[in-house]
C-alpha cells in the first residue's frame, strides 16, 4: 500500500512538473512573440522597412519607349536585398514619324520603319539601403545595381498597299520591297494592325546592365509604393534593323522613370 501511495505521489509530482514546464514554454513563446511585435511596431513608427519577401509590378517610361515589369525581392538584412526581375518593353527609333493617308481613314504608318523592337529582360539586382525613413511618412531611398540577359524580339513592320488591285501587306526584306519603299508615294498605304508580322518574328540575344535609385514613399511598410529612376545599357549579338536609311546599332542606352506597387511579407 505504501509503495502504491509512493508511486502515485511520484507520478503526481512529475505531472505537475511537466505541466509547469509546458506552461513556462507557452509563456516564453508568448513573450518572444510580444517582443517581436513590439520591435516591428517600433520599426514601423521609425519608418524602418523590414521584410523577408517582396513582390512588385510597375510601368515605366523610357527615353525611347515604354514597358512593364515584375519583381520578386528577397531580403538579406534591413540594408541589403536581392531583386529578381522580368521586364518587357518596346523600343522606338527617334526618327519615327507617323504618316496619315489622305485617301481613306486607314491606320497611319511610319515610313521606313523596318521592325517593331521588343526587348524582354530577365535579370537580378543588388539593392542597398542609402537612407531609411525618418518616420512613418518619410521616404526610403535605395540604390539598385545589376543586369542580366535580354532577348530582342523583332517583328517585321508590314505596310498595307495596293498590289494589282488587291490590298496586301508587304515588308522590306521580301520580293515586294519596292512596294514597301514606294509606300510614301502611295496615298492609299496604311499601317499594320496588331496581328501582322508575328509569323515572321526574329530573335536576337544580348546582355544588359541597369543601375537605378528607388524612392519608396508608402505609409504602410507591408505595401510597396515607389518611384524609380535609372538608366539601361543593352548590347546585342548583332545589329538591330529599326529604320530604313539609318545606321543599325548593337548598343542601346536609355534613361527611364518607373512607377511601382506591390506587397511585402
Amino acid at each position: 500500500m505504501k509503495k502504491l501511495l509512493f508511486i502515485l505521489a511520484v507520478l503526481s509530482f512529475s505531472t505537475g512538473l511537466f505541466a509547469q514546464g509546458k506552461e513556462n514554454t507557452k509563456k516564453a513563446k508568448k513573450e518572444e512573440k510580444r517582443k517581436r511585435i513590439d520591435a516591428l511596431i517600433k520599426q514601423e513608427e521609425e519608418g524602418v522597412i523590414a521584410y523577408k519577401k517582396q513582390t512588385a509590378y510597375g510601368v515605366k517610361l523610357t527615353s525611347d519607349g515604354y514597358g512593364a515589369f515584375f519583381e520578386i525581392g528577397r531580403a538579406k538584412s534591413i540594408k541589403k536585398a536581392m531583386l529578381y526581375q522580368f521586364e518587357i518593353s518596346e523600343r522606338k527609333h527617334q526618327k519615327e514619324e507617323k504618316l496619315t493617308s489622305l485617301a481613306n481613314f486607314s491606320a497611319p504608318f511610319i515610313y521606313g520603319k523596318l521592325n517593331f523592337f521588343y526587348p524582354v529582360k530577365l535579370g537580378v539586382q543588388q539593392q542597398i539601403l542609402l537612407g531609411n525613413k525618418s518616420n512613418k511618412n518619410g521616404v526610403s531611398v535605395t540604390g539598385n545595381l545589376g543586369g542580366g540577359l535580354t532577348l530582342g524580339f523583332l517583328r517585321p513592320y508590314e505596310v498595307e498597299v495596293d498590289k494589282n488591285g488587291t490590298r496586301t501587306f508587304v515588308k522590306y526584306d521580301s520580293p515586294d520591297s519596292l512596294l514597301f519603299v514606294g509606300a510614301y508615294n502611295d496615298i492609299s498605304a496604311s499601317g499594320p494592325n496588331f496581328g501582322t508580322g508575328w509569323n515572321h518574328l526574329k530573335l536576337t540575344p544580348g546582355v544588359y546592365v541597369k543601375p537605378a535609385v528607388r524612392f519608396d514613399y508608402g505609409k504602410l511598410n507591408e505595401l510597396v509604393s515607389a518611384i524609380e529612376v535609372g538608366v539601361t545599357a543593352e548590347f546585342y549579338s548583332k545589329k538591330i534593323p529599326q529604320m530604313l536609311y539609318t545606321k543599325e546599332k548593337q548598343f542601346f542606352f536609355s534613361a527611364y522613370f518607373a512607377l511601382m506597387f506591390g506587397k511585402r511579407k
